[in-house]
């Protein structure tokens, strides 16, 4: 470490109150700054997700947080990758000798057919490079197909320490457990192997940043029971129609599981957000529940989720605010409003959801959302 890199740690270590560089993932409850802009599977819009270039893109935008989604390789190591079914995100369609891997699988109740990281070693995944999810919006990515492998949760965890150390400011993890009863039914288990490798890291409990996120409740309460890490309770549309199978979207999976009825829309009630409460500290809601859109595809009035959240004792984290034209509201869509790529005014959404009074939020171009904090902040 060179002398200035050192004076800048010792200086932000001093002000933190800390003594060594662990204090610095650790900062305790005044952490994070708010309104939090959190790097939605990095910097998502300009690089291709779930990879360590999309995360560095969006901490050097200025995010508070990265947000990598956690699966499971077949020998137990933690990946970053939004789903198990790996085939849109990498290029192992085009790989001969995995082609007999090519599997349909039931998750969470919907039959998906593709190349999934639990019949891959990591040896093997780590052959893979990884590709634009969504090249009809973000065509400027392709250009980075092929270019980045697969991380681990341990070289985005080293990543973030580092990055933390070289830019003198905290930078939070951000951490979704995909399909937790899934994993847990075929033997590969998330809860545990999180918190230990966090803990292993350096992250102790309550002062950490970090937060641990999922769309189901069961594995949150398990966690909980674990560690006193921040938890957020995900929210996905309580209006999402079934499967074309006929299988519920619209509640925690691990509530279809149990067969007990109960739905997202009956957790964004003030009783729901209560009970939430008791295992979590944050909820993140799918944009529209905070927000709903017009029939006109136009943001309508604020619901009382928000002030119904916070007098719950939670805190507000919403999701995913994306720049290109397709999901903006009308108005804020740029010329020619049916271009799949063109990007819209990102910021004037986000705007609207900081003065619904959100603590935080989920965007794929994290410049974007800093500026849009910045502007409304100096108001």
């Amino acid at each position: 470490m060179s002398l200035l890199c050192a004076a800048s740690v010792a200086v932000f270590l001093s002000a933190c109150g800390g003594n060594d560089a662990v204090d610095l993932l650790n900062p305790g409850s005044a952490w994070p700054p708010q309104p939090t802009v959190t790097g939605h599977r990095g910097a998502s819009a300009l690089r291709p997700e779930h990879t360590l270039a999309s995360y560095q893109k969006a901490i050097d935008d200025g995010a508070d947080i990265i947000e990598p989604d956690l699966v499971s390789t077949k020998d137990g190591v933690l990946v970053a990758r939004h789903e198990n079914e790996i085939g849109g995100t990498t290029d192992v369609a085009g790989i001969l000798k995995f082609a007999t891997r090519k599997a349909t699988k039931t998750i969470d109740g919907i039959p998906v057919t593709g190349w999934f990281t639990e019949d891959f070693t990591l040896a093997e995944l780590k052959t893979l490079r990884a590709k634009e999810r969504i090249p009809a919006n973000r065509p400027a990515n392709t250009a980075y197909d092929g270019q980045f492998e697969i991380p681990t949760l341990q070289e985005v965890l080293d990543l973030v320490k580092k990055e933390t150390l070289a830019k003198g400011r905290t930078i939070g993890i951000y951490l979704e457990t995909k399909h937790p009863s899934y994993f847990k039914e075929i033997g590969l288990p998330l809860e545990k192997r999180l918190v230990d490798q966090l803990v292993a890291g350096g992250y102790r409990g309550k002062d950490a940043a970090v937060y641990l996120q999922s769309f189901e409740v069961a594995n949150l309460k398990e966690l909980r029971s674990l560690t006193k890490m921040r938890i957020v309770q995900l929210i996905d549309n309580p209006k999402n129609p079934p499967a074309p199978n006929g299988a519920p979207r619209n509640a925690p999976y691990d509530f279809v599981v149990a067969k007990n009825g109960r739905t997202y829309a009956d957790m964004v009630t003030p009783a729901g957000l209560k009970e939430i409460a008791v295992y979590a500290d944050v909820v993140s809601p799918y944009k529209e529940v905070i927000i709903p859109r017009t029939a006109a595809n136009e943001l309508g009035a604020a619901t009382s989720f928000v002030a119904d959240a916070h007098a719950a004792g939670l805190k507000v984290h919403t999701w995913t605010l994306r720049p290109e034209n397709p999901f903006l509201p009308v108005s804020m869509r740029a010329p020619v409003v049916t271009s799949l790529s063109q990007r819209g005014d990102s910021a004037a959404e986000i705007t609207a959801y900081l003065k619904a009074g959100i603590d935080g939020f989920f965007t794929d171009d994290p410049a974007v959302g800093r500026a849009a904090v910045t502007a409304f902040t100096k108001k």
